[in-house]
This record gives C-alpha cells, sequence and structure tokens, in this order.
C-alpha cells in the first residue's frame, strides 16, 4: 500500500465528518459515532491493530473523555450556581455604567469579561454568556452574537484553565516514543508541553492585541448607520490598550506559570486596568458611538428574544430572593478559583504533590502496552466544584436554587458527554494505530509523510489552518489538539521544523477555528433567539478568522525561516 492511499485512508473518518456535519448538517450526536465505528474497523482490517488494543485505545480514551467532562462540569455548574445566586446579574450592572459609547463596551464586555469566562468555563460558553448580556445592554442580537463568537479566539488555547493544552496537545501527542525521546535530552514531556505554552502564548500575544480593535470595526461596519469601518478604527488607542492590558499579563502568565492561568489571570487583570482607564475617560475617543435608532434596526438583526429598559437590579433574580450583591462579593468565586488554582500549581508548595497523589489508573489495559491514568483531584473540576460549595455559603443560597443549577449542569454534560465518548477514543485509536501488524506507520504520520512530501518547507503558513478546520468540524480547540497534535508534530519532523512551534500553530489556529466552530454559534444564537440566522453570522466571523490563520502562518514562516527554531527532538 503506497503512501498516498494510506494518507488517503487515514484521513477518511475525518473527511466523512466534516462531510456529514457540514454539507448534511447531520448533529455530532449521530456523526461521532459512525465516524468512530469507521477509524476502529480502519486500524484493525486496514492497518492491521490488533482487535484488543482497539479496544484498549478505546478505555484510554474514556479516561480522557472523563478528565475533560469534570472540567466542563466544575466549569458549568459554577457558572450556573453564579446565576441562581444573581452574581452574573450583579456582574452585568457593574458593566452597565462604564461608558455610554458601544465601542468601549465592545473591549470590557465582549473582549476583557468574554476572555475571563472563557479561561473559566471554555467550550463555547463565552458566546452563550456574553451574547445575551450585551443583548441586555442595547446590541442588537445579532451583533451580540458576532462579537461573543469573535472573543473565542486569543483566549481559547487557555480556556478551562488550559483544558485545550493540558488535555488536547497532552492526549494528542504524548505516546511511549516520544517520552523515551525526551529523556534522552533530560526533559520529561511537561517540560515540552511547557515549550509549546510559551511559544502559544507569543504567537496569539502578537496577533490577539488587534482582536479588540477588530471587534469594534467589524460592529461599526456591519451595525453602523454609516456600514462604516473608520468609525470602529477611531478607538483605536483605546483598543490596543485593552488588548495589551490582556495580553501582556497572559504572556508572562504563560511564561512564568504554565497554561492554566493566562486567559484566567490576563483577563482579571485587564479588567481592573482597563475599566479604571475607561472611568477617568482616558484615550476614549471625543465623540460616542453608538448604534441607529432601533426603529431603523432590519429584522434579521434582531432575535426572538427582547430587553427593553432592563432594571439594573431584577426584583425577582433567578434565585427569587432579593439581589443586593456587592460587585465584590459577585467576583469572589472566580478569584477563588484562581487564587486556588496558582497554589495547587506552584511546585514550592506542598499542595501539588499532595493533590497528584490521589489516582484511577488502569496499566498495560487488556495486556497490552496501552496505559490510562486520571488525576482527579488534581483536575480543576475539583477547584471548581470546591469554590462552589464555598460559594453556596458566601452567597447564602437556597438549597432549591443549588438543585437547579445542578439540574441544568448535568444536562449540558450528558449532551457533551455523548459526543465525546466517541470522539477521544477515536482519536486514541489514531494515535497508537503505529502499534500494528503491518509495519505502517501510525494514521497521523501517514498523513504527515503525505503532507511534507507534498507541501514542503511552506507548510507553517498552512499549519493554523489545519487546526482551524479542525475546531470547526468538531467545535472545540481541544478535540482539533487530539485529532491533529500527533499529525502536526510528525510533518515538522519529517521537514527538520521544530516540533514545538508547528504543534503551537495547530493550537492557535485551533483556537481561531471557534470562532466559525458552528455549534458555538448555535449555542450563542440560541441564546438571543436567533436561531436559524447561523449563516449570515458564519459570514462575519470567517472574517477575523481568516485574519488569525494568516497571521499566524506567517509568524510561523518568519520564525522557522528567519529566527530558526530548536527542538529536542525534531531538530538535535
Amino acid at each position: 500500500m503506497n503512501l498516498t492511499t494510506q494518507a488517503i485512508l487515514a484521513l477518511s473518518p475525518i473527511l466523512v465528518a466534516a462531510i456529514l456535519l457540514v454539507k448534511f448538517r447531520w448533529p455530532a450526536r449521530r456523526t461521532m459515532p459512525l465516524v468512530y465505528v469507521m477509524t476502529l474497523a480502519i486500524a484493525i482490517f486496514v492497518w492491521g491493530v490488533p482487535w484488543v488494543e482497539g479496544i484498549a485505545s478505546t478505555i484510554q480514551g474514556l479516561f480522557i473523555t472523563f478528565d475533560i467532562l469534570y472540567i466542563i462540569f466544575g466549569a458549568i455548574l459554577l457558572l450556573n450556581v453564579l446565576k441562581y445566586s444573581g452574581a452574573i446579574t450583579a456582574i452585568r450592572n457593574g458593566f452597565s455604567d462604564i461608558s455610554s459609547d458601544r465601542r468601549v463596551q465592545v473591549v470590557i464586555i465582549a473582549w476583557l469579561f468574554g476572555a475571563f469566562i472563557e479561561g473559566a468555563a471554555g467550550f463555547g460558553t463565552p458566546a452563550a454568556i456574553v451574547a445575551p448580556l450585551m443583548l441586555a445592554l442595547g446590541f442588537p442580537a445579532m451583533a451580540a452574537v458576532m462579537l461573543g463568537m469573535m472573543v473565542q479566539s486569543t483566549p481559547v488555547t487557555f480556556g478551562a484553565v488550559g483544558t485545550p493544552i493540558l488535555v488536547g496537545v497532552t492526549g494528542g501527542l504524548q505516546n511511549p516514543e516520544m517520552t523515551a525521546a525526551l529523556a534522552q535530552n533530560g526533559m520529561t514531556f511537561h517540560d515540552y508541553l511547557q515549550l509549546i505554552t510559551v511559544n502559544v502564548a507569543i504567537i496569539h500575544g502578537i496577533i490577539g492585541t488587534f482582536i479588540p480593535l477588530f471587534m469594534c470595526a467589524m460592529m461599526t461596519r456591519f451595525f453602523g448607520e454609516n456600514k462604516s469601518w473608520k468609525e470602529g478604527l477611531a478607538i483605536w488607542p483605546f483598543a490596543i490598550f485593552g488588548g495589551l492590558a490582556f495580553t501582556i499579563p497572559y504572556l508572562l502568565t504563560g511564561i512564568f506559570l504554565g497554561p492554566e492561568f493566562p486567559s484566567l489571570l490576563g483577563a482579571l487583570i485587564g479588567i481592573a486596568i482597563v475599566v479604571t482607564v475607561a472611568k477617568k475617560g482616558i484615550l476614549l475617543p471625543k465623540k460616542t458611538w453608538d448604534f441607529p435608532n432601533k426603529d431603523q434596526w432590519p429584522s434579521f438583526w434582531m432575535g426572538g428574544i427582547t430587553v427593553d429598559n432592563a432594571p439594573k437590579i431584577p426584583a425577582s433574580p433567578a434565585g427569587g430572593q432579593k439581589n443586593e450583591m456587592s460587585i465584590f462579593r459577585a467576583w469572589l468565586p472566580y478569584l477563588l478559583v484562581a487564587v486556588i488554582l496558582v497554589i495547587s500549581r506552584l511546585p514550592q508548595l506542598p499542595v501539588k504533590s499532595m493533590l497528584l497523589s490521589i489516582t484511577v489508573g488502569w496499566e498495560n489495559i487488556l495486556g497490552t502496552y496501552i496505559n490510562a491514568k486520571s488525576t482527579p483531584l488534581y483536575l480543576p473540576g475539583s477547584i471548581l466544584i470546591f469554590v462552589v460549595v464555598i460559594t453556596f455559603f458566601i452567597h447564602k443560597m437556597k438549597y432549591s436554587d443549588l438543585k437547579k443549577a445542578l439540574g441544568e449542569s448535568s444536562k449540558m454534560i450528558v449532551g457533551a458527554g455523548f459526543v465525546l465518548v466517541f470522539t477521544i477514543p477515536m482519536v486514541r485509536v489514531y494515535i497508537n494505530s503505529g502499534s500494528n501488524l503491518s509495519g505502517l506507520s501510525s494514521m497521523p504520520l501517514a498523513m504527515a509523510e503525505w503532507v511534507a512530501g507534498s507541501v514542503g518547507n511552506i507548510w507553517p503558513l498552512f499549519a493554523p489552518t489545519i487546526g482551524a478546520l479542525g475546531a470547526f468540524i468538531a467545535g472545540s480547540n481541544t478535540v482539533s489538539n487530539l485529532m491533529f497534535s500527533l499529525f502536526q508534530f510528525g510533518v515538522a519532523e519529517r521537514l527538520a521544523m521544530s516540533g514545538v512551534l508547528i504543534v503551537s500553530l495547530q493550537a492557535v489556529g485551533a483556537a481561531a477555528g471557534n470562532m466559525i466552530a458552528i455549534h458555538n454559534v448555535v449555542a450563542a444564537s440560541a441564546t438571543v433567539g436567533m436561531l436559524g440566522q447561523e449563516g449570515n453570522i458564519l459570514r462575519k466571523t470567517i472574517i477575523p478568522t481568516i485574519y488569525y490563520v494568516l497571521f499566524a502562518g506567517i509568524l510561523g514562516i518568519i520564525a522557522v525561516d528567519l529566527l530558526g527554531a530548536f527542538d529536542p527532538i525534531t531538530m538535535k
């Protein structure tokens, strides 16, 4: 079987997934079980993977699925608890009085608050939270969804306290051969992952600084009375400042603390700085910008949900309690998440080793070489749930409110869980297919060998687009990284490029692809009553997506051609 045939067969499950999801609009819950079975069949009957190893890879994938779902559940549960305690309402009201200029509101709410929600929860949550918040502040529903989707770019790689790196890249890249190769160079996989984290933070930091300005320009162009890019660009001093207020601490956090914290801490620091500057009127344009009068809005701007002059503090918030919550108390749970995460990740403190001491695993699954392990107490999900318990008391909640939050969160997990139960095992079958009776390279490496021979040294230009394609198909940076990290590493190895750099470009592109991830658009649209308008939104969000992957690719070319790059495995 020649290399082209191998590559086509290896790629076929991904192509089938793309066709069913995009062309035929099948839901992921129907598509992914079929694609999993197809992948397993190709691995066993074409690659010659023993069936027991295929089942062992599936079990290994289920361990990873648990880690992902546990993190998602903790993040969504905390968000729902804050909704029922009235904290989200207090946070919203705290934003509404800062400035009447819609461009300022975009920088603070869509960009910085959206980035914070991404850092804390991830998985499409920012758009689902930011869109209705902006609708409540008087934004057109379509503008709210577009802006909520655009924030799902720079913060996404480190969203859900680092899940796309910690679970996505680790699960998609780590294997015994790589671990052994790193050990020969005196490194651990954790060290290698930190190199990727730093590269990702640098690339995102350069490109993402301009996203707030891009947001403002998109808003004034598509939703302004004059349809003007210039009116959005006029706020460039404040928008660039807002970008830097996030990306500088984001970059420093990635370098010194690791992948869990850049989006979370970058956004917290950015909000504190930018809100202070906005309240003092610093860097703001003299002329305030607003949407045209509401009676001039075309019907497709508006959804089925309207918020007309909503009172700042509802008489009966979700929890049915009188909302007298201070801004500090509303934000306190997220501050606790950030503090506890930092404490639990610092190697100088005993907390990290204590949490890591509790493991659940299966060595040599079914007698194979395949292992699986989870450290549940160390996962961010445990920290988020711990903060939920604290929040229940400090926000003086009722048990009925906590029960409602648990119910809503559990329903969301059931939907996501069914898809991931097939998607992640599929990825592990791909990765472990190198252990076969046919003497073939693993399926991702077969694709990588073909790409390396066909594209050559300009691959860094295309690497982010592959990541974005994976996120578009799967709706997740994490799953895109699981699917393509080993493929990207394989291309780098065959082209004698830095695997760290190419995998970093994959992660950056996968983050950008969230701006066009179909089910993220659907989820955000549903929150403002805009189901059915997904096509119009995607035609807008494809613009910043192209900007992101193009400039990431250009930075990749520059890094390879002009700066050179070292990798302890691919470039000795």
